[in-house]
């Protein structure tokens, strides 16, 4: 059974930083994106962050420049470096990942369990 499995949220001040991390385990035989959507309340879900198997990066607009993601050597944890934090950055950040088990021949869409960040003075 495939499971990402996240870490990292919590409560800081406009301008810190938060580092989230999200790990995958079970029977992996290959990951091809990993990355972060956000959710706001009343807000659609929208894309953060992504890793792809060739390490290139891709960043929504609104953290360019102040968001980092990064993965291990065995890719497959990735990590989400996020600084100069905005109260606008709240949300509830889900680690999703496109993987292929061991038991199947094409990669699957699999979520984290969700991440609250709260950036507030």
């Amino acid at each position: 059974q495939v499971q990402l499995v996240e870490s990292g949220g919590g409560l800081v001040q406009p301008g810190g930083s938060l580092r989230l991390t999200c790990t995958a385990t079970g029977s992996i035989s290959s990951i091809n994106v990993m990355g972060w959507f956000r959710q706001a309340p009343g807000k659609q879900r929208e894309m953060v962050a992504r890793i792809v198997s060739s390490d290139t990066t891709a960043y929504g607009d609104s953290v360019k420049g102040r968001f980092t993601i990064s993965r291990d050597s065995a890719k497959t944890t990735a990590y989400l470096q996020m600084n100069n934090l905005k109260p606008e950055d709240t949300a509830v950040y889900y680690c999703h990942a496109l993987i292929r088990s061991h038991s199947s021949d094409s990669y699957q869409s699999y979520w984290g369990q969700g991440s609250q960040v709260t950036v507030s003075a």
